[in-house]
């Protein structure tokens, strides 16, 4: 199990330290920078509270995501997970909220907050598809890529998640980077820091965020969701969850 799959799910024992005590957001997506108030709104906050623990205990935690249907958000399948890590096709917290069109999540008055109801899991890769409680009819959800990035192409990366691996911690306010294309198998996107700086990397809670092309009229188009990779922030490979090659699958869940 990957780095980012066994740290995206630890207990949120600083979460409440983020939310209270942060004067300004700082870095999510490890080197990255903060995303203007209403830019890539289709990103999403998942939040979970009392997830069951193997030990009979519960814990908190969160994930990153993008809204790909008025009424479903895309993840890492891995944000699904019971009390023996195995992934789910349902909500396994007592309750996860998904807040979407909210870039600074303190910032009340934009947004919603809706909760999970249903999760459908790809049965190919680490994707996993949540069903809001309502509709969301206000954001522009973003599509989905039907072709692959190529090798050396540059895919934007949007979270809310840490700023480092090292008691890592949610903020809250969404960062944005940008990553280079090294290669591609059957379902992992690989790619290498790239901008703002070489070690520019998604971090714990940053699961499931949305990795999308930028050029073309049509806008930003969906190709890979952050998966897993090395403890953050980092110059190695970080390997993002293939969604191009699963679209077809996505539609079929969302009609």
């Amino acid at each position: 199990m990957g780095q980012r799959k066994r740290s995206i799910l630890t207990v949120l024992g600083a979460f409440a330290l983020v939310i209270a005590g942060s004067a300004a957001p700082a870095n999510a997506i490890a080197n990255g920078d903060p995303v203007k108030p209403g830019r890539y709104a289709f990103s999403v906050k998942l939040t979970m509270t009392g997830i069951p623990t193997a030990d009979g205990g519960r814990r908190n935690s969160a994930c990153s995501g993008s809204l790909v249907a008025p009424q479903w958000v895309l993840t890492a399948g891995h944000c699904f997970r019971d009390a023996n890590g195995v992934r789910v096709e349902r909500p396994v917290a007592d309750s996860t909220v998904a807040t979407v069109g909210r870039t600074d999540l303190t910032d009340t008055s934009r947004g919603h907050e809706l909760e999970v109801v249903a999760v459908r899991q790809s049965p190919t890769a680490d994707v996993s598809l949540a069903r809001l409680a309502e509709p969301v009819r206000d954001v522009h959800p973003i599509r989905l890529a039907r072709t692959a990035p190529e090798a050396g192409d540059v895919l934007r990366v949007t979270g809310y998640g840490s700023t480092t691996s090292t008691n890592p911690a949610p903020v809250t306010w969404l960062r944005t980077g940008r990553m280079q294309v090294v290669a591609l198998t059957d379902t992992v996107t690989q790619v290498k820091g790239y901008a703002p700086q070489p070690d520019t990397t998604p971090c714990p809670y940053d699961s499931g965020g949305p990795f999308f092309v930028e050029r073309g009229r049509k806008g930003p188009a969906l190709v890979a969701v952050v998966s897993n990779g090395p403890s953050c922030p980092h110059t190695q490979i970080e390997n993002a969850a293939r969604v191009d090659n699963i679209a077809g699958w996505v539609a079929s869940v969302i009609r």
